[in-house]
């Protein structure tokens, strides 16, 4: 299985927001205890390792914008790791909620 590029990673971190919302549904966030933190600790530590704000859309950005020949493994798996960890928390939000998360 070949990894994910930046550009898979940028796109991953720009859906996040919908794909929280569509988890999410229309429970009340509460329900979902300290998921939201969780996935906002996902997006802080990736906005760490590019040195930008800690929004999601800030995230995709600062990694659509960089040259793709500056790129370390060590930052791309570890954006990786969040990515996908991110993920797992907006399938457990609506697993949680009774909304379907379908997109990975």
């Amino acid at each position: 299985m070949s990894k994910t590029t930046p550009d898979d990673l940028a796109v991953t971190f720009r859906s996040l927001a919908r794909r929280q919302r569509e988890a999410l549904g229309d429970a009340d966030p509460a329900a979902v205890g300290g998921a939201l933190g969780e996935l906002q600790q996902h997006v802080a530590a990736a906005a760490g390792l590019l040195g930008t704000a800690p929004d999601a859309h800030t995230v995709a950005a600062a990694i659509a914008s960089r040259d793709p020949a500056t790129w370390d493994e060590p930052t791309l798996d570890a954006l990786r790791r969040h990515g996908l960890e991110a993920g797992a928390v907006l399938r457990r939000i609506a697993a949680v909620s009774g909304a379907e998360d379908d997109d990975d």
